[in-house]
């Protein structure tokens, strides 16, 4: 079969661990007798470099009409250390979202054996560890109105959700949790916010159409204390965008590295894979950044392609690399091995 893969590499590491990424699923194609035509585009800062703006048309476009996309990161000190700058990298990615109706980031959290020791937690506490984070992307104080007072000595943000926002989201946690465990967590502030009442009492309608799933509902100061406290007890965790943003990377420490850990950003028009850590700038051009976050969102983009098998080939590849400690320095700075070779090794792997 052939698919259309957007390809947006992005900035800093960006590049060099999406080319990891495309060396593997390549192999997936020789092996299983699939072919991936990949099409690049420019997003965040190297885009704005480029056009003046973090997500332009001819990107978006490309988006559009492909079977899924494949992204890097997105940001750059330049813009970072400028706190009056008008364009950000980081818009981009907040635009892509809105005009792809990117509603849902998916984040699985699983420990793996081989690197029990590399997490901050004592061994008890995250050995088994497994659960997911689904995160709304749409609505919240990151979409709300915004701005200062004209004096500059005041400023606001507005979060604003929609009963159609919080049906959507819970539907898809709900539908997780069916393939799971049966065990759903929400997420909110109900005791002050008004927004998390009504994500509350949205909640509470709809576990009725889920008997068969175990609802609990948990404060997000409590659930972010939980989470490090007893991690093994979670399952599907839903929650809002700003919560979801902070407790989602939380979570991602559990497993030692940040540079492991895939994500899925769910769409009405198309579906975005990427690594959950950043563009990691100081890294970039020196190859020797973790691919496998952003090798597992590939095998996150096969299984959405229905190609389940060629997924698991993929996470087989990356657990044989691990065991095999053929890792980056995040991992192991006595056996370090470059962000190619580490390509090479899973890709090799997937193959055999």
């Amino acid at each position: 079969m052939n698919f259309k893969i957007a390809t947006l590499p992005g900035d800093g590491i960006g590049p060099e661990i999406v080319d990891q990424a495309i060396k593997v699923m390549k192999a997936v194609g020789e092996k299983y007798g699939h072919s991936f035509d990949f099409e690049f585009a420019p997003t965040g800062a190297s885009a704005i470099d480029l056009v003046g703006e973090p997500y332009p048309d001819s990107t978006h476009e490309i988006c559009m009409n492909a079977d899924a996309v494949l992204f890097g990161a997105i940001g750059d000190p330049k813009y970072d250390n400028d706190p009056k700058a008008k364009v950000r990298p980081e818009q981009g990615l907040l635009k892509m979202r809105k005009k792809l109706g990117l509603y849902a980031n998916i984040r699985p959290v699983a420990t793996f054996p081989s690197l029990i020791d590399k997490s901050p937690l004592k061994n008890d506490r995250v050995e088994g560890a497994d659960f997911v984070v689904v995160r709304e992307l749409t609505g919240g104080i990151y979409f709300g109105d915004k701005g200062r007072s004209e004096d500059l000595t005041s400023a606001f943000d507005n979060c604003v959700y929609t009963t159609e926002e919080i049906e959507r989201i819970l539907k898809l946690a709900y539908e997780y949790a069916g393939k799971r465990n049966k065990r759903l967590t929400v997420v909110d502030k109900a005791n002050v916010l008004c927004t998390s009442r009504l994500w509350r009492e949205i909640a509470q309608k709809m576990e009725k159409d889920y008997p068969d799933i175990e609802t609990d509902y948990m404060f997000v100061d409590n659930a972010a204390m939980q989470l490090i406290q007893w991690p093994k007890k979670f399952d599907v965790m839903v929650t809002e965008n700003m919560f979801g943003d902070i407790l989602s990377d939380e979570a991602s420490v559990i497993t030692g590295s940040l540079g492991l850990l895939p994500s899925a950003s769910v769409g009405l028009h198309t579906s975005v894979f990427e690594p959950i850590h950043g563009s990691y700038p100081q890294a970039a051009g020196k190859n020797i950044a973790n691919p496998v976050a952003t090798i597992l969102s590939a095998a996150m983009l096969l299984d959405a392609l229905n190609l389940l098998e060629e997924g698991q080939a993929v996470r087989d590849a990356v657990n044989a690399s691990l065991e095999a400690n053929f890792v980056t320095e995040d991992i192991s700075k006595e056996a370090a091995k470059s962000t190619s070779e580490v390509g090479d090794w899973i890709a090799a792997q997937v193959k055999k």
